[in-house]
Formats: C-alpha cells, structure tokens, sequence
C-alpha cells in the first residue's frame, strides 16, 4: 500500500517538475548574455555570479526551472515568447527565488506530507473492504489520494509564491523594472485563455502553480511602489537580446518560418544571424556565407560574427577556410572556450599532422576553462590518438563519457588510460579518480533496478 501511494505522488512529482535532463544547447553568445543580465540579479539574491549558471535548454515549451544547486535552465520557448530582455531578467528573478528558497530540494517535504494522508487513506480502505464495505473502502482509498495531491500541489503553489515575491526583492535590489515580469505573466495568462485553461478560483486547487491573473495583481503591487519601476529598458540588453533570440530562431525553426519572420527586406542584425542560420541548415552554404560577411562587414571586430562565418565555412566542408575567422573569433572572445573547441575540431578537421600542436593546445585550454563539454573532450581524444598517444585518448573518452552518461565505457576507457600512463602523475591520478566515479555511478543504477 506505501508503494502505490508512493507511486501516485511520484507520478504528480514528475509531471509538475521538469527534467534537468532535457538537451542543452550551449552557445558563447547566449551564455554571455545570460551572464551579463543576470549578474545584478544574483547579487541582489545575495548569490555570486560565478556560483550560477543559467543554460539554455532546447525545448519549446514556455517555461523555466531549476532541478537542485544554483543552475537555472531557461526553454528555448521560452526565449521565442518573450519579447524583451527586461521579460526573461523577471523569469530569471523568479527562479532564483526557488534557488535560494532550496524549493528542488525541498519538493520531498510536501511529498512526505502528502505520502501521509495516502497511505493513512489506503489503510482505512483496505480496514473497510476487509470488513465488507468494499464500495466504502475504495471510496476512502479515492478520496485520500485526491487529499493527498490536493495538499502537494497547494505545497508546490506556495512555493511559487515564495519565489515571486523573492524575485521582485532580487529585481528591486539590481534596479531593475518588474514591467517585464508583469509582462510575461500577461502572456503566460493570454495563452492559458487560447487553450482553455480555466481561470476561476476553484480551479487553482488543482494546479501547481497559483492562478496567472491573481499572480498579476499580487507582482503589480509589490512593483508599481518599487523605485525601479519607472526604470527604462537597458538598451545594449534589449539588442543583444535581440540578436539571440534571432539566431535561437534560425538554428531552431524551419527555414521557411524563419524567412518569413525574418525577410530579405530586413537588413538589421538579428535578421541576418536568423537568416544565415536558416540558409546554412537548409543547405544554401553560399547565401549563409553571404550573410555572415554582411555581419562581419558590419562589425569587424565582432567575435560572434567570426564565429558564425567559421562555423558555417567548417561545417560547409571547408575546414581550412575557417581556420581563419575562427581564430579571430578566439582572440575576440577573450578564449570562450565553446568557440575554442570550435577551433580545435576546425584544425582536426584539415587532416593536416602540422595543424595538430595548434589544436591540442587549443582544446586542453578549453577543456581547462570548461569542463562540461564532451566535445571538446571528444576532438581533444582524436588528437591525441592521432598523434600515437593511446593513453591519453582513452583518458579524454572517459571524461567523455563520464559526462554524457555513460559509466561503463568511463570505467573501461579509465583502466586504458591507467595502464598506459606512468603511476601517480596528475593524468593517471585523474583517470584513476574517474574509474572510482563510474563504478559508484554502476553501483548506484545496481541498486535502483532491485
């Protein structure tokens, strides 16, 4: 009986919380703009900004969420909804208001409540049917779990309210307006009508999240007193923002959708990174490389722009072309290492021996500054090998792999890696601590099929 009742909250659990382990897109441009907005928001939490990171997830539902620790992950969908960067600072807001609160953390609390009034009801029912009131019983079994959801989802909808208020302090201390936060819920509200969610006061008891319009009313006092509500916009924000959401467009879209939204009338930035994205995915390598000259020419000392046109030139099959603007696009970029790991692959991809010192160097610097990138890690393996280092090859593969889920082939590569390099230097400690990882990770999924 503990199991079903479990079982029934575990379900609601993963149906209101998204997974963390959704596709995450990662781009130096995005990442650096999260960043730079972000940043005054996080202080205001009393937060440190090299502590929180907020990535971009490739999904287009509209939402935001946090699964644990101080990372915030923002929907593609999201970014396409808003239409300003003031908008995404108030659902940035807002989240950080469910991190400091430690609310991922702290789902189990109203779980266990809940769990109590569940498995309190079933053993009622089953008392009942074991009497001879078997319609009784099952009516007790029914009406406790619907106590029981009922009591999580009004745990989950007071959290949500923590965490606006907490984000409208954290907006007030960056000074920063709410008009976007206002904003975005106005949009969150006009699509819950476009479906046909209800929206009156009874229906809040079954949702997890309080009702959009009550939300309005309640944000909308905190922060038309607020000084920082007659704020203007920041206006290198909204063009950047801009600019992402355009290219977030182009790599995401059909190439048709975006070449309406964005249409050869628009000569502006953001219509020529949505186009030549769009061009490049819909195999026009000419008319993406012309667009990305057109930006490059607009601004030639912007690494972003180099960045594209190499990445369109590497992936048009013209390695050696792209050697060029992605170099620039490095030096630009302060070493980003996502575009340095672009570089890498780019003098792999020559399949020129001479071009290999280049990229090993290139890719131990970015795989030093970012440690999260199994491509990275994936190229920096192919040089190794390449250059006859077998050991060090299969110590990059379990990094690799140790990253993108995959304990056994992290555990195999480690012991490789060990045997082939000299005992106790920093690569065979390194290799040695990951063989130690994968097996807990095995023993871990060992003990959850039992």
């Amino acid at each position: 009986m503990a199991r079903i009742a479990l079982a029934l909250l575990l379900s609601l659990v993963i149906a209101i919380r998204p997974a963390a382990a959704q596709s995450v897109l990662r781009d130096a441009e995005t990442e650096a703009f999260f960043r730079e907005i972000s940043e005054p928001i996080i202080r205001g939490a009393g937060l440190k900004p090299a502590n929180v990171e907020i990535l971009l997830v490739g999904d287009q539902s509209i939402n935001a969420f946090t699964a644990g620790g101080q990372t915030v992950y923002i929907n593609a969908g999201l970014i396409a909804e808003a239409d300003t960067a003031n908008e995404v600072q108030g659902v940035i807001a807002h989240e950080l208001g469910h991190v400091v609160g430690g609310h991922a953390m702290r789902i189990g609390d109203g779980a266990s409540t809940a769990t109590g009034i569940s498995i309190g009801s079933l053993l009622l029912g089953a008392l009942a049917t074991l009497a001879g009131a078997g319609d009784a019983g099952m009516g007790i079994m029914m009406a406790g779990q619907r106590a029981a959801m009922g009591k999580f989802l009004a745990y989950t909808r007071v959290q949500e309210t923590v965490a606006d208020s907490s984000g409208a302090e954290y907006l007030s201390k960056a000074g920063i307006s709410g008009r976007g936060s206002i904003d975005f819920f106005k949009k969150l509200q006009s699509y819950e009508f476009r479906i046909g969610v209800p929206q009156d006061d009874d229906s809040e008891f079954v949702r997890s999240h309080p009702l959009s319009g009550n939300r309005i009313q309640f944000l909308k006092d905190i922060y038309e007193k607020d000084p920082a509500w007659e704020t203007p916009l920041n206006p290198k924000w909204e063009r950047d923002f801009q600019r992402v959401k355009a290219k977030l467009e182009g790599y995401m879209a059909r190439p048709e959708e975006t070449q309406r939204d964005y249409p050869e009338s628009d000569q502006s930035v953001s219509a020529h990174y949505a186009r030549a994205y769009a061009w490049h995915k819909a195999a026009y390598p000419q008319k993406a490389e012309a667009e990305a000259r057109q930006l490059i020419a607009s601004d030639p000392d912007d690494p972003y722009f180099h960045e594209l046109y190499g990445q369109i030139l590497l992936e048009s099959g013209k390695p050696a072309e792209a050697l060029g603007p992605l170099r620039k696009a490095v030096a630009g970029s302060d070493n980003n290492p996502l575009i340095a790991a672009l570089l890498g692959h780019a003098l792999v991809a020559t399949e020129d021996r001479k071009n290999l010192a280049e990229a090993e160097d290139v890719l131990k610097s970015a795989v030093v500054r970012d440690n999260r990138n199994p491509f990275a890690w994936y190229q920096l393996g192919v040089v190794y090998e390449q250059r006859g280092d077998e050991a060090r090859a299969a110590l990059a593969s379990a990094e690799r792999d140790l990253m993108t889920g995959s304990p056994d082939l992290a555990l195999r590569h480690s012991d490789r890696a060990m045997n082939g390099l000299p005992d106790y230097t920093p690569d065979w400690l390194r290799a040695q601590d990951i063989r130690l990882i994968a097996e807990a990770q095995l023993e871990d999924d060992k003990k959850r099929r039992r």
